[in-house]
């Protein structure tokens, strides 16, 4: 009896412990679901706010053909301006022109290259730059010059052959995160005869060790010319760099020899092949495609002739491909030349052929429509992807371009794989990386990491908030930009004058303003305060932030408008500015803002313009640090809510 009882009793006991382990885990399900929910959101608010941001880069373009229709009135009142705006950097000089009066200094501790390249080069410079040792710049050229003069003589696509011997990796983007590359190579191997690799673009922009990635994949090339690829992606892009990144960091590194780097590294972008074909089955290209794709046609077009995605050939008059002003000077849509004609630049059908192939997407739904998000190359769906395929007999597409949670993400029935190799692109601890190794007739295998310092202990809701934090304090500083545009949205939707509005309301304008295709609703509890009856007061989501003022006096309106501009501002003042020099003249300064506002439809009234460039003019000298203009509009949060730990997402 007694131990009948004894073995009831024990297995009451298991029973409970069962269904109390059943309960925790069930609760630890729920909690990880929706941590991850909170991780998904941030993501989108990063993704959306990049690609609303490269949508900006592109609409550039507009301007630029803009400025060409209305060269003739500036050039009158500005000589010179049109010229060092739409002037080509590219002069006609041989290495000795660049390299002639450049020495390496006994005093240099850095790594020196011995040219011919060996393998010898690329375990010194990888083992240099684990140190943060700089590459001097007589190297830096040498290595450039070298890249380009090797690759024009490949073809827009390189063919590559594999064996189940002899498998070949494919990397993503690596945007300036040198230590994903050097995770990849000792995971991986570095590159060799045995060995082979493809970098699907985007090497550079964004993270601060964009020369070194590129000068070592640029040795490994040399080395390797036959085993390692190199394709071209929408960010080796003389212009992308002036706005993400990379221009700024080459100044920085190279200050007595950046121009030169800038203006070599310029010509080596237009070189980089366009894609590579593995085994004639597999297409690797950075971007996507579209339904017009005719790889025909990019193999024999002459990718040198496209020299940046924001210069698109257009002719200025109808049928006339070209202008002349009064001084002879030949004017085109992608740049002036002193002698030259249209048939220095891609023909539209060809340039729309390689903005596809660069910036496309592909897409759950069927179909090629335009890629709204980006503003540049295509959405294109299964349908498109197999006809493509089948049109070329290749079996699949790999390409980049789109950061994934995972590092890859295949769709499209398993035709296509997007590999993203950036760890931590948006923020520590946002995604993994990953790359691929592939052969003939075997399954890919994907590899996955992700770089880790600080956050490596953290528990995972402390890592989520982090992200989330950073996320959100992206997506209010959007807002405060558009702070006047918000609140006259608001107020057309508030009749009643009260200061709130419904969550559809308050919703329905936040996205028409912003245009940011986010799930507000659910962002609702971190950018506005909501009353007891869900009623929200819109001029809530603007009191921890405000855009700091250079000039007391000066409008809102303008202060937002010149900081929701900044980057594109940036990126003419720095055409403007030829010698790099950061300055620039008051009247140039004046002369470009009137045409921006004329062509992005700015009201705002002049004087107050020219009052705030008078007054950033300090040392009175009729030039402008324009860098430093720009860098005196940035947002102060005055408090972060993000902090709070039962403020969730989800």
């Amino acid at each position: 009896m007694g131990c009948g009882t004894s073995s009831a009793t024990k297995d009451k006991k298991s029973e409970k412990a069962l269904k109390a382990a059943l309960v925790i885990q069930n609760w630890y399900r729920g909690y990880r679901a929706r941590l991850k929910t909170r991780q998904r959101y941030a993501l989108t608010i990063f993704q959306s706010i990049e690609y609303a941001d490269e949508q900006g880069q592109l609409q550039l373009s507009n301007f630029f053909s803009f400025m060409l229709e209305n060269y003739t009135r500036v050039q009158e009142k500005e000589p010179g301006l049109i010229t060092r705006l739409f002037g080509s950097s590219i002069q006609d000089k041989d290495r000795q022109d660049y390299l002639g009066l450049l020495e390496v200094p006994d005093s240099y501790c850095g790594p020196r290259l011995q040219f011919p390249l060996t393998f010898t080069d690329i375990d010194l410079l990888i083992e240099a730059f684990k140190q943060q040792q700089i590459l001097h710049a007589y190297y830096v050229l040498e290595v450039l010059f070298e890249t380009k003069r090797v690759l024009q003589q490949m073809p827009n696509f390189t063919h590559t052959r594999t064996s189940p011997s002899k498998e070949i990796t494919i990397c993503g983007d690596l945007h300036g995160k040198l230590d994903d590359l050097f995770l990849i190579f000792y995971k991986n191997g570095l590159p060799s005869v045995s060995n082979p690799y493809v970098f699907n673009g985007d090497f550079v922009d964004r993270g601060k060790n964009s020369m070194e990635i590129l000068m070592i994949l640029f040795v490994s090339f040399l080395v390797y010319p036959n085993d390692l690829h190199l394709n071209r992606g929408n960010h080796e892009d003389f212009m992308m760099n002036m706005r993400y990144g990379f221009t700024k960091e080459i100044l920085h590194k190279y200050k007595l020899h950046g121009k030169k780097i800038l203006q070599i590294l310029e010509e080596v972008y237009t070189w980089l092949p366009i894609g590579t074909i593995i085994d004639n089955e597999v297409l690797v290209i950075h971007g996507g495609i579209s339904e017009s794709t005719d790889l025909n046609l990019l193999h024999r077009l002459e990718r040198n002739k496209m020299r940046s995605v924001l210069m698109p050939p257009i002719p200025m008059d109808g049928d006339c491909a070209e202008k002349k002003n009064k001084l002879g000077t030949t004017i085109v849509a992608q740049g002036i030349r002193t002698s030259g004609s249209f048939s220095e630049q891609l023909t539209k059908q060809e340039w729309e052929q390689v903005v596809d192939i660069l910036w496309s997407d592909p897409r759950g739904k069927r179909g090629c429509y335009p890629n709204t998000n980006r503003g540049g190359g295509c959405y294109f769906g299964p349908d498109v992807t197999a006809k493509i395929l089948n049109k070329y007999q290749l079996k699949m597409l790999v390409r980049s371009h789109e950061c994934k949670p995972d590092g890859y993400e295949i769709c499209h029935d398993g035709k296509v794989i997007t590999v993203f190799s950036a760890s931590n692109y948006y923020e520590e601890g946002s995604n993994r990386g990953a790359y691929i190794r592939m052969s003939s007739g075997t399954t890919p295998r994907f590899f996955q990491y992700q770089i880790t310092r600080a956050t490596c202990f953290r528990p995972l809701y402390q890592r989520v908030n982090a992200i989330e934090s950073s996320a959100i304090r992206m997506l209010k500083e959007r807002m405060i930009s558009r702070k006047t545009d918000l609140t006259r949205a608001f107020q057309l939707q508030d009749r009643n004058k009260s200061g709130k509005l419904s969550m559809g309301q308050w919703a329905f304008s936040m996205e028409n303003v912003l245009g940011l295709n986010l799930p507000w609703r659910s962002l609702s509890s971190h950018l506005v305060t909501t009353d007891e009856d869900g009623n929200i007061d819109y001029m809530s989501g603007f009191q921890d932030v405000h855009i700091q003022k250079p000039v007391k006096e000066v409008q809102s309106t303008l202060i937002e408008t010149v900081y929701r501009y900044r980057s594109d501002l940036q990126i003419i003042f720095n055409i403007i500015d030829s010698d790099h020099s950061g300055l620039i003249s008051m009247e140039e300064f004046r002369s470009m803002w009137k045409l921006f506002k004329s062509h992005y439809s700015v009201h705002i009234d002049d004087s107050q313009f020219d009052e705030l460039a008078e007054r950033m003019d300090l040392n009175k000298d009729g030039s402008i640090d324009f860098n430093e203009f720009l860098k005196a509009f940035y947002v102060v949060h005055k408090f972060d809510k993000l902090n709070k730990s039962d403020n969730k997402l989800a």
